[in-house]
């Protein structure tokens, strides 16, 4: 691999169980980001399905796979990621291919001028392809989000960033049961003067494996529960 200081972008990749979804991602990257000084860093809460030994295959090719045997979590693998990387920036997207790693591009681009970049479903121009019920619950937290925080952000749960690796020297990642931590990076970001940028982009419901999210009506609506408590938190928290 390349010396630390030829890395332009580094790439964080959280997995669990998404062995058939993390070769097509990683090729994706590779041709989203052609050309660029780049690594890979698939960090995988050690998978049943062996998603760290499948990623490991393609090792070499500017890939890094950490796995994590112990105090495992979205957040936490996150994290480790950032620690790990050594590009000017970071990135870090969903390893379930509801993401399209073809707007990376757009996202670095935008941190020639602003600290963070979100992949935004709700900026003009974004869309949400769920299913209703998924749809309905995400727009209802974001709602929530602009009307308690403030509309500075649309996409406070986007979980598709990319930012300078120096916002992470005064920042890190709070943990988090589900995706609620993209909210307080994003309000704690722009609260500490920050410059944020939303990029549109088409989210689609994962074509294979199982959302760790979804299910039924009840399940997300404690799961929508948890994210406004997070809001409320926030907005009162001295």
């Amino acid at each position: 691999m390349e010396g630390t200081e030829s890395i332009d972008v580094s790439v964080v990749l959280p997995t669990y169980n998404e062995s058939k979804n993390i070769i097509p991602l990683i090729e994706s990257i590779h041709r989203s980001l052609s050309g660029q000084r780049k690594e890979i860093i698939v960090v995988d809460d050690d998978s049943p399905d062996k998603t760290w030994e499948i990623a490991q295959q393609v090792v070499g090719k500017d890939v890094k796979v950490i796995r994590r045997t112990s105090d495992k979590g979205l957040v936490k693998s996150i994290q480790r990621g950032i620690d790990e990387a050594r590009g000017k920036y970071v990135v870090w997207l969903d390893a379930d291919l509801s993401m399209p790693p073809e707007i990376i591009p757009s996202l670095v681009a935008q941190l020639e001028k602003y600290d963070v970049a979100v992949g935004s479903r709700y900026v003009k121009g974004g869309k949400d392809l769920r299913p209703a019920l998924r749809l309905v619950t995400s727009r209802m937290i974001n709602i929530a989000a602009n009307l308690i925080l403030n509309f500075k952000v649309l996409d406070y749960t986007s979980g598709f960033i990319a930012a300078r690796k120096t916002v992470f020297s005064e920042m890190s990642l709070a943990d988090s049961a589900y995706g609620e931590y993209c909210i307080e990076f994003l309000y704690s970001a722009g609260k500490k003067g920050y410059a944020i940028k939303e990029v549109p982009y088409s989210f689609i419901d994962r074509l294979e494996g199982t959302s760790k999210t979804a299910g039924t009506f009840f399940s997300l609506l404690r799961f929508g529960w948890v994210y406004f408590k997070r809001i409320v938190a926030l907005r009162f928290r001295r």
